[in-house]
């Protein structure tokens, strides 16, 4: 089977976003993670930050990786995918410049899609990482990227965090920066229907949702009936890699069963604990 081209992917995904339909992302970390979600039947992968982090920096997701490291990987993914692939592009790697070039190194990438989020990061000294920008400098950043993109059928999407918002502030700022014209809203932190049904009256773009499995937003119906067109359910896949990796190593060495689930290994076996260390010494980041 021919790979498509990355044009075709892209209008693949604005298809999906004028569908009407609800699609789940596949967690897409490296090439053959993509072609297995594509053989599968997923419609649409996402390449996650926090998940890019760990695969290549086996770091945490305390904003270490850069945007150089973070486009090689997407190169990788794009150069074999046969479905569209959102990138996670976190804050854009830093102020309105920083996300010119983002968009440019990410296009070339050949990703279909991109989220830029209104989190401050890296943290602030003494700060927490859910910390967000004013909205003026995120209506800035997603003016820029807009103004960066060559192909405009590489969606760009602005997200926010509505768990760290009153209902009114995630209302004006999801209404801000769909007036900048940007292709699609993503929201984290959406708590159950009523919470999502309260803003979603008030976007007429595709929505997307980091959902991570919420139980309260599994009617996909529903969901599509809302505007949400792509949800993020996690990146089990990614932790499922590790979990078998170690678990094959350890029956190479004669080891017995652990009680470690993929969570806690990928805990163990990343940079967290001397990161965390250096935080606190440096930053005095409260996590």
């Amino acid at each position: 089977m021919a790979t498509p081209s990355q044009h075709d992917l892209r209008n693949d995904f604005r298809a999906l976003l004028a569908s009407g339909k609800c699609y789940y992302t596949a967690s897409t970390f490296d090439p053959m993670s993509a072609r297995i979600a594509a053989d599968l039947g997923f419609e649409v992968g996402i390449l996650g930050g926090s998940v890019a982090s760990l695969q290549v920096l086996a770091a945490p997701d305390f904003a270490l990786i850069t945007l150089s490291e973070f486009t090689e990987q997407a190169t990788r993914i794009g150069r074999v995918a046969r479905l569209p692939i959102i990138a996670d592009a976190d804050h854009g790697y830093g102020n309105a410049l920083n996300v010119m070039r983002t968009i440019v190194e990410l296009e070339r990438a050949g990703v279909a899609a991109l989220t830029i989020e209104d989190t401050l990061l890296p943290a602030k000294y003494g700060h927490k990482s859910t910390d967000l920008i004013p909205i003026e400098e995120a209506v800035g950043k997603l003016k820029a990227a807009l103004e960066a993109r060559i192909d405009p059928k590489m969606s760009i999407i602005a997200r926010t965090n509505a768990g760290q918002l009153t209902l009114e502030e995630t209302i004006v700022r999801v209404k801000a920066y769909e007036a900048v014209g940007v292709d699609g809203i993503c929201m984290v932190g959406i708590r159950d229907f009523d919470h999502l049904e309260a803003i979603s009256q008030h976007i007429s773009i595709p929505v997307m949702l980091v959902a991570y499995d919420n139980p309260e937003l599994r009617d996909r119906e529903r969901l599509a009936a809302n505007g949400v067109r792509i949800v993020v359910n996690g990146h089990a896949a990614y932790f499922a890699a590790i979990k078998a990796t170690y678990d094959c190593l350890r029956e190479q060495r004669g080891i017995a069963e652990g009680t470690l689930n993929a969570s806690e290994l990928s805990t163990r076996y990343s940079t967290l604990e001397e990161n965390r260390v250096w935080a606190n010494k440096y930053m005095d980041v409260q996590e």
